[in-house]
């Protein structure tokens, strides 16, 4: 089973990303703010990773960064999700490593078409 790392500080936003994530076959971790999702990213090695712009403890480019940086493990789908369309936030965070931007609030046929599984993995 695939495995993805849901990062916003919304326990809603979390949630509904959650029930979508699990719905199309992936297990899901839930974190509320930078330190904790690098922590967890460092632990459980997702193959995914879905992070909100607007994150506290560690600003969203930085946690880009440091995963893009991390050598152990596979590079993690990582999906970069916000409220407002800044070209220059949205450039830097693609620059930076992040695969793809998704707006707030997102529908589940946006995140799944994101984070399809192919057929044979899910």
């Amino acid at each position: 089973m695939k495995r993805c790392l849901v990062v916003d500080d919304s326990d809603v936003v979390r949630k509904v990303a959650n029930a979508i994530l699990t719905a199309i076959g992936y297990e899901v971790f839930e974190a509320g703010d930078g330190r904790e999702a690098y922590e967890m990213f460092k632990a459980k090695s997702p193959d995914a990773i879905l992070l909100d712009w607007q994150i506290p403890e560690m600003p969203a480019h930085d946690f880009i960064t440091k995963v893009r940086g991390h050598t152990a493990g596979a590079r993690p789908h990582l999906v970069y999700l916000t409220t407002e369309y800044d070209r220059s936030d949205v450039s830097r965070a693609l620059a930076e490593g992040a695969d793809a931007c998704l707006m707030k609030p997102f529908d589940r046929v946006s995140l799944e078409e994101l984070f399809r599984l192919p057929r044979s993995a899910a």
